[in-house]
């Protein structure tokens, strides 16, 4: 067994340095020229077409609101990777890795863009009356041969099956938070199972509802509790940016709970925990978005880009600065790097208020995480299998969380990025086929003052 490990961990390591590297960075890149660098020059009228509108009626067809759709996207994005997977990333690939994920979210903007507008296009209803949509209809539709067929299969097959290692990173990491309280990792997964089961087969409607209530309460928690910390440390902060800068492009020594890391592994952390953070370039976004109202596919696509500058601008910055001002990466056991913001938060503000927010954060970040992949893996089945097969596989994604709170940390994390990278890569490679299509339907938005007029 500790073979197998090894050779997982190892393959891990390869895909994600210059072969992902190639893929999701170079492709991002690709698109954001193509794009002609839109989410830099419209960044302003981005962030008031989302944050300055969440709560306005929106007109066209769709199931759900764009907000709401947007929270249920968000849902799945602000997870435990927010909390965990930031320090594990600073842990395996120094605080370097941290300026890496910063990049991947800007450059990566574009790809995730383009994937919700493509949804948009090609969304259709379903049995039930709602509009569904993702890549596996874009990759299946818009590209004009049987390789659309086979990409879009590759990915709903490959999603539904990483769901798994998924949710089984989620609950890995609530029952390591849980457990700083002394709240035993059987709880914390009996607790997510029953939640879980009970909102997840209600469908889109009932999810976003949902997370429409859960997702603003939960970062706003986090957040407040995160700047609490990093304002009592501010001292710190200036040391703390030079070591994220620094060791961007040095290597950085073994200390305490980080491993000693090259720039390389910097690279390798930070892109994988980028990625799996806000889930630019893998496709799951779109699935949510397609059953938002909208006038036009790019108007709903620019609260893809709200969700990046949410979920790693705001949060998983928050989360590194927590990190680093606080010290706790100099104590913790790199065995134990998830619990280093639980830790920073309990020095802080003692182990029942700290460790309460820190346990309290994690484990709403967590349910909503799982009841919207779980989600997604089911639409997969669906898409592939028929609805009775979806069924089962709800029940699997059930018995995943268990499992996870007894797993490995880095085994999971290494497990997940390889299946990763099985839905990245057809969903890039139809994104890069798909591009001349993206580009025409952002130039008839923003070409258009019915739909930009940033006088508005």
């Amino acid at each position: 067994m500790e073979n197998f490990i090894n050779a997982v961990i190892n393959f891990s390591n390869w895909l994600w340095g210059i072969p992902m590297l190639v893929i999701l960075v170079g492709g991002s890149i690709f698109l954001t020229i193509k794009l002609g660098f839109f989410q830099f020059k419209y960044f302003p009228f981005i962030m008031k077409e989302t944050f300055g509108k969440m709560f306005k009626k929106s007109e066209g067809e769709g199931t759900v609101t764009p907000f709401q759709a947007a929270t249920a996207a968000l849902a799945s994005t602000i997870g435990a990777a927010n909390i965990v997977g930031v320090p594990v990333a600073i842990a395996y690939g120094g605080p370097g890795a941290v300026f890496w994920m910063w990049i991947v979210a800007l450059i990566a903007s574009a790809a995730k863009f383009s994937e919700i507008t493509l949804g948009i296009k090609y969304r259709e209803l379903n049995e039930e009356g709602e509009h569904v949509g993702g890549p596996m209809y874009f990759l299946s539709k818009g590209i004009k041969s049987s390789l659309g067929k086979v990409l879009g299969i590759i990915f709903s097959f490959f999603l539904m099956l990483e769901i798994i290692p998924s949710i089984a990173t989620q609950s890995a990491s609530a029952a390591q938070t849980a457990a700083t309280i002394n709240i035993p990792s059987w709880i914390t997964g009996c607790a997510l199972v029953i939640l879980v089961g009970l909102v997840v087969f209600g469908g889109i409607k009932k999810i976003a509802n949902f997370t429409e209530k859960l997702v603003p309460f939960m970062a706003l928690l986090y957040i407040i509790g995160g700047l609490i910390i990093i304002i009592v440390n501010i001292t710190e902060l200036p040391k703390a940016l030079g070591l994220i800068f620094k060791h961007a492009f040095t290597p950085f020594a073994a200390v305490g709970g980080i491993a000693g890391a090259g720039v390389a592994q910097a690279i390798r952390w930070g892109t994988a925990r980028g990625v799996y953070s806000n889930e630019a370039g893998m496709g799951t976004a779109p699935i949510a978005h397609s059953a938002a109202i909208t006038d036009h596919p790019a108007r709903q696509a620019m609260w893809g880009i709200f969700e990046i500058v949410v979920d790693t601008l705001i949060v998983c910055t928050i989360t590194a600065l927590v990190v680093l001002v606080s010290g706790v990466y100099k104590t913790v056991p790199i065995d134990q790097a998830a619990s280093m913001p639980a830790v920073a938060f309990q020095q802080l503000l003692g182990n029942t208020l700290g460790g309460g927010i820190a346990t309290i954060s994690m484990l709403l970040f967590v349910l909503s995480t799982i009841i919207v992949i779980a989600y997604y893996g089911k639409t997969q089945a669906e898409f592939l299998f028929g609805a009775k097969f979806s069924n089962v596989m709800v029940i699997i994604y059930l018995l995943s969380i268990i499992l996870g709170v007894y797993g490995g940390i880095e085994f999971l994390y290494n497990f997940l990025d390889i299946l990763l990278a099985t839905i990245i890569i057809p969903n890039m490679i139809g994104l890069l086929i798909l591009s001349d299509e993206v580009k025409d339907l952002k130039d008839e938005f923003f070409k258009n003052p019915k739909y930009y007029n940033p006088s508005k």
